[in-house]
């Protein structure tokens, strides 16, 4: 696994009775956690950082969806039930660039 793959993990829903397997973008991986930026299919709530993703044969998305760069968790490498895809060379460096300004790393 590697920067810029999509994975499959389980996330709980709000009520804490269940969870459902949720997309997620791999943003560093360490020898045990992997740091991730949320996916959703919830467009309507596009942030300035945001990526918009159409599906692909890469990405292997099945609706557009969005990189909530806003919404980043790191976890157990455990976790992850599998990968899905992966993003293009373009969606990495506007990826990176949106990193920086969300991290402000340019200031």
């Amino acid at each position: 696994m590697k920067k810029g793959d999509i994975i499959l993990l389980p996330f709980p829903f709000t009520d804490l009775t269940g969870n459902k397997l949720r997309p997620a973008l791999a943003l560093t991986v360490s020898e045990m956690d992997v740091t991730v930026a949320f996916i959703t299919t919830q467009i309507q709530w596009k942030e300035t950082t945001d990526i918009l993703l159409k599906p692909t044969p890469i990405n292997r998305l099945k609706k557009e969806s969005l990189i909530r760069l806003s919404k980043f968790a790191t976890i157990d490498k455990d976790l992850i039930v599998g990968k899905l895809g992966c993003i293009d060379e373009e969606t990495t460096k506007l990826l990176n660039s949106n990193l920086k300004t969300i991290l402000k790393l340019n200031e």
